[in-house]
């Protein structure tokens, strides 16, 4: 018979039939077969400003979080939310019932100690144990490039220019300086008139107006360094190092301000300086349409669809420079070359098939062939279309990682923190891969 409400709930936490408790069960057992993924998350932990205090977050628990925080692309606010609310998380990453939660910053600090050197050996191992287990052994590769972005506007020099007042001002407020005029509110209409300013004429005035406020902030910022050096005012090291930083990087947005609307030059690619936020970032031009501005990436990965290794790239370097390399890093893993390997057309050149051949990969597919014969490539036409088919599937392994893994665009600043946000969001997609394919 029906009853109206429950009159005592059961203590007792059943277990789930959900697909995702049982993949989250899986993860977790590989996590448990491979204790040095928490060995080398503690010597991170253990190597820095972490290493204090008696009730902090295991290792354990700091990999689990990362993982689940990937895994589920949270952000640390909502991460904490789930610890909170849900067993199913809180037993995932090792905190039992009644357990110190632990805060939001401790998580986050936590996460963001492990290095993007301890994530890549993380990832190494993961690799090798899923050649252990049967799942890959990387005998047929196939690789590709993409773009990860960094959390940044287009950079419209007026727009810099102004986040280079308004920081500079930020400072010299908090060192406690008062010999200066906050311009912050003039500068904000200048680059209001110059989005909305219509004529090239007009448009060039505005700026050099813009470029003048700059140019006295800057001068206020000379002031205080001076005044710091001679001993007149107190300021911590780090704050005057963070100033100093910022009026090399104003100094260097009016010199390509200069360039491009005073002299009508055309600034290289190579010295924009395109946020003072996120410096690292590199302007990626993708087949002559889309510009990004983040990194690029070169990503080799096995038939079950797991990826086996990730290059981080400085600049735009021409596809037909990273199959060799590529390679090279698959023979370290593994002891051992690759037997088969497939590549887009924009990786094809002689060199690299000879090289690549020399290696010890028997067969190299091409997508286009750039005047190579299939016979120089492969053994057989058929092999050659059998593996034109295999590269493409490296396509929907991208746009998963991007859709499912937020390897679209990176959250996390610095150039380090970069680094480690994708190597990390790759590690919990290569878990979930290995777990659906292992029984």
């Amino acid at each position: 018979m029906r009853q109206k409400q429950n009159i005592q709930l059961s203590l007792a936490v059943p277990a789930s039939n959900h697909p995702r408790a049982q993949l989250l069960e899986k993860i977790s057992r590989i996590i448990d077969e491979n204790p040095t993924f928490n060995e080398l998350v503690w010597q991170d932990l253990t190597a820095g400003k972490m290493n204090h205090g008696n009730h902090g977050l295991t290792a354990e628990q700091v990999l689990r979080c990362a993982v689940l925080k990937q895994l589920e692309q949270l952000c640390y606010d909502e991460l904490l939310f789930f610890l909170n609310e849900t067993p199913l998380y809180q037993s995932f990453c090792r905190i039992g019932i009644g357990g110190r939660i632990p805060s939001r910053s401790s998580v986050a600090e936590g996460i963001k100690a492990i290095s993007s050197e301890t994530w890549e050996k993380i990832n190494v191992t993961l690799v090798r144990y899923a050649a252990s287990e049967g799942v890959e052994n990387g005998r047929e590769v196939r690789g590709d490039c993409t773009v990860v972005e960094s959390h940044i506007p287009k950079p419209f020099d007026s727009v810099l220019l102004y986040d280079s007042i308004r920081v500079i001002t930020r400072i010299l407020k908090q060192i406690g300086f008062r010999k200066y005029h906050d311009r912050t509110r003039s500068a904000k209409r200048r680059v209001d008139e110059i989005r909305n300013c219509r004529g090239e004429r007009k448009r060039r005035g505005r700026y050099e107006v813009l470029m003048r406020i700059t140019g006295e902030v800057i001068g206020y910022a000379h002031a205080v360094i001076e005044e710091i050096l001679a001993g007149k005012l107190e300021c911590p090291s780090d704050t005057a190092c963070r100033l100093s930083r910022h009026i090399g990087m104003a100094e260097g947005v009016m010199d390509q301000t200069y360039r491009r609307m005073v002299l009508g030059e055309s600034v290289p690619a190579s010295e924009k300086i395109i946020s003072i936020f996120e410096p690292h970032a590199d302007i990626i031009r993708k087949d002559r349409r889309d510009t990004y501005y983040g990194h690029k990436i070169y990503l080799t990965a096995g038939r079950s669809n797991l990826v086996l290794d990730c290059m981080i790239l400085d600049g735009n370097p021409a596809d037909s420079t990273l199959p060799v390399d590529a390679i090279r890093r698959q023979e370290a893993i593994y002891a051992r070359v690759p037997r088969t390997s497939s590549f887009d057309g924009g990786f094809a050149s002689h060199g690299n098939n000879d090289e690549i051949k020399i290696l010890g990969v028997k067969d190299v597919c091409f997508s286009k062939k750039r005047g190579m014969k299939i016979e120089d490539m492969c053994r057989s036409r058929y092999v050659y279309r059998r593996l034109w088919r295999f590269r493409a599937g490296v396509e929907s392994i991208i746009s998963w990682l991007k859709r499912c893994f937020g390897l679209a665009r990176c959250m996390w600043k610095s150039h380090e923190s970069f680094k480690s946000y994708v190597h990390s969001s790759i590690f919990a997609a290569n878990l979930a891969t290995i777990a659906t394919l292992i029984t």
